[in-house]
């Protein structure tokens, strides 16, 4: 692959030292609740439902895994950076502005929180544009970042619900119980989907050669996700009545919706390798043969799993290795064809191509023999 350019350095420092910088100020005020038992226990019931979201976003995102580490980045951006920013910018806008809980909650809070989650989606799109390839990479990154975030935010909840200093009940496990039963179970999907709406504006801006998609794609999405978020958290004011009409009316239509949406964008993804993958085969990028093998998912397992009967571990590493660098090349030449390929796409799509031909004599596909070395 190319050396990292400045761009991608910049993010990398940027990211890390806002995340330290997020988590020192996450431990100091969960330190300073006095509680540590609670907050262990708020912390365990907190990430029950972390692992089964994630699992949800990483199979959708299969043909081209993001990489780990900006995964990891996101979750960490949303749990870290996102909380502390939000509790702050909301502080402050309370001490200039005054307003009083009902605002907070239902303005104040979705305002603050979208746009601080939101921000790592800019930042990708600005400095590591070359890893969004469209609509379900911006729906991934969002779910990591939403999923972060619900996690801090759970833990803060859940043990100010305990210590019955939320102001919704008496506290103690029953408190603890209803508000994991609310948070956890029912609407564990809430922030991820509404960082899914930016997510989707940013996905069409790296798609798109508009400049006006471009910019007005991320902000409609910014704008849809405080819709959602401040109608979710409205309705918590608005009596039990109000929470079950918005849960059932809004919020799961809505998740339906993405989830449809993200299915039919993995699809699509298929459809576009297929068409790009041929191009490139005709330009003599990859062969034409190895195609079917590596879009489609079932052949796709099939051919590692071959790999691994004939040829052991090293074979089946060597067909991976095949098989994600013509995806990635797949991705990079259709977003050439579309004219929205990044900057330095030549020098990406050349590492990708020497890639593939350093490989591809290691590899065979069932039907043939894995080579020897």
């Amino acid at each position: 692959m190319p050396a990292p350019r400045r761009d991608s350095v910049a993010f990398t420092v940027t990211v890390a030292v806002l995340v330290a910088l997020g988590a020192l100020a996450v431990l100091l005020l969960l330190a300073l609740s006095g509680a540590p038992r609670i907050t262990l226990v708020a912390a365990v019931a907190a990430a029950v439902p972390v692992v089964p979201l994630v699992a949800c976003y990483l199979w959708l995102d299969r043909y081209e895994p993001e990489p780990r580490g900006l995964l990891l980045a996101g979750l960490a951006w949303g749990a870290f950076v996102a909380t502390v920013a939000a509790v702050v910018l909301g502080g402050i806008g309370g001490l200039v502005i005054g307003y009083d809980e009902t605002a907070s909650l239902a303005v104040v809070a979705p305002v603050t929180e979208e746009a601080s989650k939101g921000v790592f989606l800019l930042l990708l799109l600005w400095w590591r544009r070359a890893e969004l390839d469209g609509l379900l990479d911006g729906l991934v990154y969002a779910g990591m970042v939403g999923i972060g975030f619900a996690f801090t935010e759970n833990i803060l909840y859940l043990a100010a619900a305990y210590n019955g200093t939320d102001g919704a009940g008496p506290g103690g496990v029953a408190g603890l119980t209803t508000l994991f039963v609310v948070r956890c179970v029912l609407s564990p999907f809430a922030h991820p989907l509404f960082t899914a709406f930016i997510g989707i504006g940013v996905g069409l801006a790296v798609s798109s050669r508009s400049r006006s998609v471009r910019v007005g794609a991320p902000l409609l999405g910014y704008l849809a996700a405080v819709l959602a978020h401040g109608l979710w958290n409205g309705s918590t004011v608005a009596g039990l009545g109000g929470f079950v009409g918005v849960y059932v009316v809004l919020m799961l239509p809505a998740l339906a919706g993405i989830v449809a949406l993200a299915v039919w964008a993995r699809r699509s993804e298929r459809v576009m390798l297929l068409a790009a993958l041929g191009d490139a085969a005709q330009r003599g990028l990859v062969p034409a043969t190895d195609i079917g093998w590596v879009v489609d998912l079932p052949a796709r397992r099939a051919a590692r799993l071959h790999a691994r009967e004939t040829g052991g571990r090293a074979a089946e590493r060597a067909m991976r290795d095949y098989q994600q660098a013509v995806i990635e090349l797949g991705f990079l030449h259709h977003r050439l064809l579309r004219g929205t390929a990044p900057d330095d796409w030549q020098a990406r799509g050349q590492a990708h191509v020497l890639r593939i031909r350093a490989v591809r004599p290691a590899v065979a596909f069932p039907g043939q023999v894995v080579p020897t070395r």
